[in-house]
């Protein structure tokens, strides 16, 4: 006689296996949340209110492409040119017709895609030479330490300005041009991270036991330069989104028909509408303080959080 198992088929092939996922998974939460560097985080105000803005800003980013109420490059009522706020148009309308709301809402997405993007590049390239000037010295240190003078040598918005105007204003050239202004933060503060730890006793007897220099480096050498790395990334997020939005002002940026931030507020104050209709200008500009400010305050956040001497 057969006889059927009310059970689903994983639970009596797999016994407690949902159940033992569920304990490791609440053990491993529990590790983190009794971490010494989590709850001096979360001791941190500005440290929580910076997450809580990231958190929201990420979610708005993500949600844009399913949630927003126009289309962005097509959708436009030149009926309502330079209408105020309402309840068809929270933020308004630009001067061809555009829900301003929409266009903010995906250019935060734009932002937060530049900020990345270009860090990120900034961080693993600056990171590695970092890692070899400050290791190897001679002549490789003074190679990297002239390639990072010569960078340091312009202001970082003429060198993004110099690199766009050679590329094209595309997004892929806004990233790559504020991503290169990034790389010699990086070396720095990773050169000089590595300088304080090549000499430690950790590290010398790696390299007594026959540790080659690849292993010294990054197994011993790059996990305790994480930290630093991690909150100049935090911050460099902000400044990356400041360096965007004047490229987009200047009419470097994304081009149309993409929604950029800093684009939005050059073309209200040449269409000389930036006065009479402030929607135009208050809520972009008003974005672009958010996303810099969410991300200062998590960046002193997580350096309240990292540092041993908290």
């Amino acid at each position: 006689m057969l006889v059927h198992s009310s059970q689903p088929m994983n639970s009596r092939m797999f016994p407690g296996k949902a159940q033992n996922f569920g304990i490791s998974l609440a053990v491993f939460l529990r590790q983190i949340w009794q971490n010494r560097a989590c709850q001096r985080f979360w001791r941190s105000l500005s440290g929580k209110v910076g997450l809580f803005l990231t958190l929201v800003l990420l979610l708005l980013a993500l949600l844009a492409p399913l949630l927003h109420p126009y289309d962005p490059a097509t959708d436009r009522d030149y009926l309502a040119r330079l209408s105020a706020p309402s309840l068809s148009h929270w933020f308004g309308t630009d001067s061809l017709g555009r829900d301003v709301f929409t266009l903010v809402w995906y250019g935060i997405r734009t932002s937060l895609s530049v900020g990345f993007v270009s860090v990120l590049a900034g961080l693993t390239i600056g990171s590695l030479l970092g890692l070899i000037a400050g290791y190897f010295r001679g002549y490789l240190d003074a190679v990297i330490g002239w390639l990072t003078n010569i960078l340091l040598a312009f202001p970082s918005i003429l060198l993004a300005i110099a690199i766009v105007t050679v590329t094209g204003p595309t997004l892929q050239s806004v990233m790559a041009a504020v991503g290169v202004v990034q790389i010699p933060i990086f070396i720095r503060l990773t050169r000089g991270m590595v300088l304080s730890l090549r000499e430690q006793e950790f590290v010398q007897a790696a390299r007594a036991l026959g540790a080659s220099n690849g292993r010294i480096i990054f197994q011993h050498i790059l996990p305790g330069s994480v930290a630093p790395l991690v909150v100049q990334a935090t911050l460099s997020i902000g400044i990356a989104t400041l360096e965007a939005a004047g490229l987009g002002f200047l009419g470097l940026g994304t081009q149309p028909p993409t929604p950029e931030l800093g684009t939005m507020l050059a073309d209200a104050f040449k269409g000389g509408y930036a006065l009479t209709s402030p929607w135009t200008t208050i809520f972009p500009g008003l974005l672009i303080t958010v996303i810099v400010l969410a991300f200062n305050l998590l960046g002193d956040g997580l350096r309240d959080g990292l540092d041993p001497r908290g």
